[in-house]
């Protein structure tokens, strides 16, 4: 699975940094066959047309290209950090999206198998059964049924434990993905503050307040707040899917133990 994070962090980068170009506008195709009056009517032509070739061209401006611009006037320097968090939260979270997917698995089938192996081929057929499945279910099972001769005790102490390390899997990575949540508006609201002291080192210099002189550095300032409370909140959204998901997995995992530790006493009291 780090292959896959360093994965998703390169395709984040690449596609972040790549630059898009406008496309160019549609030019407009004036039905020139009638004649022309004077001089004044072929300048009104002449100005409709550009008219209507500036609204098809900003027409043309996308959300990428507006994000874009905002990003450049936030300023490179806390823009850019707020940017390199927001693809590691990124690629952390679809890692642990991915990791936990294919973690999830059917506990009352698995159960259902694993019941029938012991009824046919007994522990060892048990095992097998737990060894072809994945998941962290399947995991627990297996220790489960690999002491099954040191005694129930023993068996009921290795699933709890073993439980608790598959817990602490599911929820790696979940640390940084707070953490990043956390730094993005932080820095957001550093750049604010070290926007609004240029500007004020702005005022002082020239000895006025000018509407013009302050808005430029207040905008700039506003905009790495905007942007940090944007990767805080995609990456809260990708880390409350995360624990919806690692509280299922473990709610299986512990009714699954419960069942299974029943499947094996009643698999013991058959076997005396």
């Amino acid at each position: 699975m780090k292959k896959v994070l360093a994965i998703f962090a390169i395709l984040g980068l690449l596609f972040i940094g790549v630059n898009t170009y406008a496309q160019a506008p549609d030019s407009v195709n004036a039905d020139t066959t009638t004649a022309v009056a004077n001089d004044s009517t072929a300048v009104d032509l002449q100005t409709n047309q550009d008219d209507i070739e500036t609204v098809a061209a900003d027409e043309e401006i996308g959300i990428h290209d507006i994000i874009k611009s905002k990003f450049i006037e936030g300023g490179a320097g806390f823009m850019g950090i707020i940017l390199i968090s927001m693809i590691l939260g990124l690629a952390i979270s679809l890692e642990r999206v991915i990791y936990l997917t294919l973690a999830s698995s059917d506990a009352k089938k698995l159960l259902n198998k694993v019941e029938a192996a012991l009824e046919n081929d007994g522990i060892e057929g048990a095992k097998e059964v737990c060894r072809n499945t994945r998941g962290p279910v399947a995991s627990i099972f297996y220790q489960g049924l690999d002491r099954y001769d040191q005694g129930i005790e023993v068996v009921e102490k290795s699933v709890i434990t073993y439980g608790s390390v598959q817990m602490g899997l599911l929820e790696r990575g979940l640390t940084w993905i707070s953490l990043f949540i956390a730094v993005a508006p932080m820095l957001g609201f550093m750049g604010t503050v070290i926007g609004m002291i240029g500007a004020f080192d702005a005022i002082e210099k020239a000895g006025d307040i000018s509407p013009s002189l302050v808005a430029g550095g207040i905008k700039q300032a506003l905009l790495t707040t905007v942007f940090g409370l944007i990767v805080a909140i995609i990456l809260q959204i990708f880390y409350n899917y995360i624990t919806s998901k690692i509280d299922a997995i473990v709610t299986k995992m512990e009714d699954s133990s419960v069942s299974l530790i029943d499947l094996i006493y009643k698999f013991n009291l058959k076997n005396k």
